[in-house]
Parts: C-alpha cells; structure tokens; sequence
C-alpha cells in the first residue's frame, strides 16, 4: 500500500471512530453507567475498599485474581511415577520415570521390551 493510500485509510478510520465516541456520548445508558461508576470509585475511595473488597463483599465465593485463572486450567500431563527395574541375568538396577534411559533401551533391545517390562516395579 502507498503511502498516501495508508494515510487516506487512517484518516477515514479516525472519522469513523470520531462519528462512533460522538454517539456512545449521547447515550443515556452510557451517562447512567459513568456516573454510577464514579459514584462507586467515590464511595470505594471514602471507605477505603478495593474493588477486591467489594467482590469479596458481595460475591464471598467468587475466585479472585491469578487463583481462578490457574484453578481453571485442565492440567494437561500426569506427574510419571518412578519405575525401578532389575535385571535378573546381571543382578543391575535402574530407575526411570520413563522408557528413554539408555540401559533400559539396550536391555529391550537385547532381551525384549516385553520381558524387560516384566522386571519392573513401581516406586510410585
């Protein structure tokens, strides 16, 4: 886009959003909310209560702040519980929460995953 292309859109946009404000500022319900906020922010501010509080007081169970955000997040992996296997023919141990351990890797390789599964026990 030219330069004087850019310039036109922006100055049409600023027209736009100039013609919208003008309109939010005549509304009625648009009066009623600022001038029930200020008198809140006003009443808050003589009390010394925060909007905080004021959830607080009229909500008691609502979740506030980094709480519910981290609360609401589904977890999306499972701590791995430690697996300890010991192989019967050299009598070693190893313990692993999972199956990329380089000696656990050689031992399914050399006797079979199934077998080497057989030599585990779980730590928890």
């Amino acid at each position: 886009m030219s330069l004087i292309n850019e310039y036109r859109a922006t100055e049409e946009a600023i027209k736009e959003l100039q013609e919208r404000l003008k309109n939010l500022s005549q509304d009625d319900k648009l009066q009623k909310e600022l001038e029930f906020e200020g008198k809140l922010r006003t009443l808050m501010g003589e009390y010394q209560k925060s909007l905080r509080d004021i959830i607080a007081l009229l909500d008691p169970e609502a979740k506030v702040g980094k709480v519910s955000r981290s609360a609401a997040k589904p977890t999306a992996k499972r701590a791995r519980k430690v697996k300890q296997y010991k192989n019967p023919n050299t009598g070693e141990v190893i313990e692993t929460k999972g199956g990329n351990h380089k000696t656990l890797k050689e031992w399914k390789a050399k006797w079979g995953a199934d077998t080497v599964e057989g030599w585990a026990t779980l730590l928890g």
